[in-house]
């Protein structure tokens, strides 16, 4: 299986941010975590689980987030991809990272997820590797409920699943990802949540203090 990591958003929450504390922004990405970027911790548990090859698609601020992954000796582990256009939502992006080679599965992880284990990430793995039809399957990082779902309410990234299967719902898409995935289901494609490893795994780094509460427990360990 591969990964995509998905890089390529406005980072305007954060911005919004550091401008309320009349502070110069730092993009998401480059926050550090015992003196690691936000975006090295999450590659690093990509590479670490059974992943065979890693995409990062880059956007908004690419020659920043490029410059990170030069720092840190990570061209040569990562595929890099970048959206034609900036101005598009999660949808796009996902269509122009896997519109190259649909007949694969993927893990889909945000790039501002260094929460996520990689035991969960093979957890997600495995469910779609012994499904009975993997084809029509999706795994998710469950936010309610665990095991065989019948709502995508509250779904988001990480999730695995077939890139044919996902493709045809972003193909011509400009949306967020919930949508897609409620879609999905009402169509009968069967989703399975996975149970965290931790609550940390559920909590988005979307504002300042979201990062510094997840900067807090990891350094206290």
């Amino acid at each position: 299986m591969d990964c995509v990591i998905t890089a390529a958003g406005k980072n305007s929450r954060m911005i919004n941010d550091f401008i309320k504390m009349n502070q110069e922004p730092i993009h998401k990405l480059k926050l550090e975590i015992n003196n690691k970027p936000i975006l090295v911790h999450t590659i690093e548990k990509v590479l670490n689980a059974n992943i065979e090859q890693v995409i990062i698609t880059l956007g908004y601020f690419k020659e920043e987030i490029y410059d990170v992954l030069e720092e840190y000796d990570l061209l040569d582990n990562v595929t890099i991809k970048t959206n034609p256009q900036l101005n598009v939502d999660l949808s796009k992006t996902i269509e122009n990272s896997i519109k190259d080679n649909t007949d694969n599965y993927y893990l889909f992880m945000a790039a501002d997820q260094p929460t996520i284990t990689s035991q969960t990430i093979n957890k997600l793995i495995n469910i779609i590797d012994n499904c009975e039809n993997p084809e029509n399957t999706l795994s998710v990082l469950r936010r309610r409920k665990t095991g065989w779902l019948d709502s995508a309410e509250g779904l988001g990234m990480p999730f695995c699943c077939y890139g044919k299967l996902l493709y045809k719902y972003v193909i011509n898409e400009n949306s967020n990802l919930n949508p897609i995935l409620r879609k999905m289901i009402k169509n009968n494609v069967k989703f399975y949540g996975v149970k965290e490893a931790n609550n940390f795994e559920l909590m988005n780094i979307n504002q300042y203090h979201d990062y510094l509460t997840i900067k807090k427990e990891f350094e206290r360990k």
